[in-house]
């Protein structure tokens, strides 16, 4: 009987593992600020949705280039792709989640004026969904770098304008204030773009209907990372003022309202 291969364990130096992964730097960036133990739950869970946002936004830019050579299915894997870390994203709220208010405010003072609305990748998601807001720009304008990266995006297409181009050079109706429109502005429904969507569904090409669906899958994990936030943010403080000065729950509620793609939840209703 042959002798099982016994891994190799010298390497003369850092492993391959560490040269590729950098987890000795992954695990030095957790700095307490206080002396409390769930600290450091609520900051490795922060910063495990940091590199989600960054990777969300990699497969977005993905799928845009793959819509843009019209590549629609390769675009839906990567959509589908996108799902899945959006899954994993959500899941990440479930500790945070289950905090009292006694546990949150054992350290929440550390946090001073820090919060989530801040993040700089969380914004570039939002801006990549089509929730544009030029507002949302001015907490990022001491980081000279990262304002300018955002606000380039702020006038760029979003996934959905990309989807919609790419509809229409399949020949589909998608009017031509929606194709043109300032993309700094956030998107509106348009009732010409409802029925692209209604007909797709009622008898367009499965490589469409496959389209819509993995978009439809994105909208609706997004609509649950929102709603998550919210009850997590009820769940632990209440009512009290957010984190970073904002109406914390009042303002979870109201972004919890708005729909990204909207069409593609209206043309159901017609199908």
């Amino acid at each position: 009987m042959d002798c099982p291969v016994a891994p190799k364990l010298d390497f003369g130096g850092t492993t391959p593992y560490e040269d590729y992964v950098h987890a000795s730097v992954l695990h030095s960036l957790q700095q307490q600020w206080s002396k409390d133990p769930r600290e450091m739950s609520f900051l490795v869970i922060t910063q495990v949705m940091e590199l989600y946002f960054g990777l969300l936004c990699f497969e977005w830019r993905q799928a845009q280039k793959e819509l843009r050579a019209d590549d629609l299915r390769a675009a839906v894997r990567t959509l589908h792709r996108s799902d899945l870390h959006m899954q994993a994203l959500n899941a990440a709220w479930r500790p945070i989640a289950r905090m009292t208010p006694g546990e949150f405010n054992a350290f929440r003072d550390a946090l001073g004026e820090g919060s989530g609305f801040q993040s700089g990748r969380y914004r570039e998601v939002e801006f990549l969904l089509g929730e544009k807001s030029r507002s949302m720009l001015v907490p990022h304008r001491a980081v000279p770098a990262q304002h300018d990266a955002l606000e380039a995006l702020l006038a760029e297409p979003s996934l959905y304008d990309d989807v919609l181009a790419a509809l229409h050079r399949q020949g589909l109706a998608i009017p031509d204030e929606v194709l043109h429109r300032d993309f700094s502005e956030p998107y509106q429904p348009n009732a010409d773009v409802e029925r692209v969507w209604t007909e797709i569904y009622r008898s367009g090409s499965r490589d469409l209907l496959e389209l819509g669906e993995a978009l439809t899958d994105i909208a609706e994990e997004f609509a649950r990372w929102r709603y998550d936030h919210l009850l997590a943010t009820r769940r632990s403080m209440g009512s009290k003022v957010g984190t970073g000065g904002s109406a914390g729950v009042a303002w979870l509620e109201k972004r919890t309202q708005r729909s990204i793609f909207p069409e593609l939840w209206t043309a159901r209703s017609y199908v």
